[in-house]
């Protein structure tokens, strides 16, 4: 076994730099060796803390591999491995150098035990993402990776200011909770004891207050809440089809176990997380572009985790965690589906395709199993752990968000569970008749479709033994009678609502359109709004700069006229005049000189 300082996220990011310099022909090769010795390296890991060193007189952890971090590992081994064999045709040096890099980022990120390192590979990741968003290098992916990076980083510049706050408070840079008032419960209690150096701290002051903001800010662009959720579908669909499906994997599932880590049981999460679930699904119908709508797939889904970890029961985490899990494996079978079909097709337009069930069948099945399992159907992935996240909340009886998540998990079906598939290989014949996906991407399909079956038939042997609080799913039931018929009459009026809607032609048409979301207010007011600022800030400039060289001016013209070759300390003096201040100077002497003992 390897040092345990070589960690998953250490492999992976020697690894992408040792594949970049091989020959093309080897290096896909080459990336799949990396993946087995860190998978091999992470089997054989037990749980605990590993590396700890100093680094300016402060104790930081390298490694803190626990039962949280670990079921994020372990899924991001396996996604990074079916990435690898799905792009086995991709030969762009850079983007398969981000294809270890990246997940190397993330998996370095979930195994990080302080806020030092979890700051390093979190830039980390925004900055090896990047380049699967320009990998197609077209002057519009440009651009989007410009405002992919620039908001990443601003989730980091915001990261950043909050450990420095913290670390005031606290003189610790444990990665740690966050509790009810916004410490750290790891440095809280040496707070309340008078460690800290603010003196309202303990209970929650400015200080606190700002610095859990600003971290739950920086959690919160990378999980992309609302509002802040527009570079997933303008970066994510300009990206290769291989880099898609990356993204989709780590960066927001990285926020999301962030969040589980310092954010479990904050109640506003559970207010955020019902919007995520609610607001994509009104997008994601009208949308033409079947990657976009994916895209807004990820936000619907993210807000299911947001949910289970704003509730912070053990269930509800639970609940998050796992189905993080599965739906890293779906989400990614439905981008692997419409990226088959696009390969193909050149188009992931629903105007342009349709009708490929008869010359692409296992990519339509594969693809239906994607669609079973973000449906939650019985007997699939989504289906034995969205439950968690629904049961933890009626279990708190939040009536509210349980009936959102309801109506949600009914969106999620219509949205991805029928229209990705329906779109893609039925709904009208596009007359296009190309070849079945190549054997490489049905591999990669097959594999994700068959874990998405086995992880429903069997989570008490996949997913259920990964989960940080095991305890709680070993009485848990997921086929219990009255969760079947729950959710089969969800399912089933959500598939008649979906049918009825066709056949009236009720169902927002597909048509190639561009459909604004909230980045309008970036873009239109947001621009004019930044246009005026940088107006008027040239114009205060200005004037600020004019009224200073004026002054400037002014004061050469003084000194010129005292001290310039006409100025009066250059003219010729009297002697006579000299002589009397001499005098004069002399006696204020001799006088100061008599009469200081007297004074003093």
């Amino acid at each position: 076994m390897l040092p345990a300082v070589f960690t998953p996220g250490v492999l992976f990011t020697i690894g992408a730099f040792l594949c970049i310099a091989m020959p093309a022909a080897f290096r896909r090769y080459a990336m799949l060796v990396v993946i087995a010795v860190s998978a091999v390296q992470l089997v054989s890991l037990p749980l605990g803390e590993y590396g700890a060193y100093q680094l300016f007189g402060q104790d930081l952890l390298f490694v803190r591999y626990d039962a949280l971090a670990r079921i994020f590992a372990v899924v991001f081994h396996i996604a990074a491995a079916l990435n690898v064999v799905y792009g086995w045709h991709v030969k762009d040096a850079s983007e398969q150098w981000a294809g270890l890099a990246y997940p190397g980022a993330a998996l370095g990120g979930v195994m990080a035990g302080d806020w030092v390192t979890l700051f390093v590979w979190w830039e980390m990741a925004a900055l090896t993402s990047v380049f699967l968003v320009w990998a197609p290098q077209t002057r519009s992916t440009y651009l989007s990776g410009f405002r992919y990076l620039a908001i990443q980083i601003a989730s980091g510049v915001a990261l950043l200011g909050g450990i420095v706050l913290l670390f005031r408070e606290t003189g610790s840079l444990a990665f740690g909770g966050f509790n009810e008032v916004g410490v750290l419960t790891a440095a809280g209690e040496a707070a309340a004891n008078g460690a800290g150096h603010g003196e309202d701290h303990a209970g929650g002051g400015t200080t606190w207050r700002l610095a859990t903001l600003l971290v739950f800010l920086a959690f919160g662009v990378k999980s992309a809440f609302p509002l802040l959720h527009n570079w997933v579908q303008d970066a994510y669909p300009k990206s290769s089809l291989t880099g898609t499906i990356m993204l989709s994997v780590f960066t927001t599932k990285f926020a999301v176990y962030a969040l589980a880590r310092g954010f479990a049981g904050t109640p506003e999460l559970i207010a955020i997380g019902c919007v995520m679930t609610i607001f994509p699904i009104f997008f994601a119908l009208i949308e033409n572009d079947l990657r976009k709508v994916l895209c807004y797939s990820i936000n619907n889904q993210v807000g299911f985790m947001v949910v289970g970890i704003g509730v912070g029961s053990a269930m509800s985490v639970n609940g998050a965690v796992g189905y993080a899990f599965c739906n890293i494996i779906f989400e990614s079978l439905l981008f692997m589906g419409v990226g088959a079909a696009a390969y193909r097709v050149g188009s992931t337009k629903a105007t342009e395709l349709g009708g490929l069930y008869r010359t692409m069948p296992l990519t339509m099945l594969f693809t239906l199993a994607g669609a079973f399992s973000i449906a939650a159907f019985p007997l699939f992935a989504g289906f034995v752990t969205k439950g968690l996240i629904i049961d933890g909340v009626a279990e708190e009886h939040l009536m509210l968000a349980w009936l959102v998540l309801l109506f949600a998990s009914a969106g999620a079906l219509e949205h991805s569970g029928i229209k990705i598939p329906y779109f893609t290989f039925f709904a009208h014949d596009s007359g296009k008749r190309p070849q079945e996906a190549p054997a490489h991407m049905l591999i990669a399909m097959g594999v994700s479709a068959v874990l998405c079956l086995a992880i429903g038939l069997a989570p008490g042997a996949i997913v259920y033994p990964l989960m940080p609080f095991q305890e709680q799913t070993a009485d848990y039931h997921p086929y219990a009678m009255y969760h079947v018929v729950e959710q089969l009459q969800l399912l089933l009026f959500a598939t008649l609502a979906f049918a009825l809607l066709i056949k009236f032609k009720l169902y927002p048409p597909e048509i190639p359109s561009t459909n604004l979301d909230f980045d309008w207010l970036w873009r239109v007011p947001g621009r004019a709004t930044l246009g005026w600022a940088v107006d008027a800030a040239a114009a205060v400039w200005r004037l600020l700069w004019s009224g200073a060289t004026d002054r400037i001016r002014d004061i050469v013209d003084e000194v010129y006229a005292l001290h310039g070759p006409q100025g009066r300390l250059a003219r010729s003096w009297p002697i006579g005049s000299m002589a009397l201040w001499t005098a004069v100077l002399l006696g204020a002497a001799l006088i100061l000189s008599f009469i200081s003992p007297i004074l003093f």
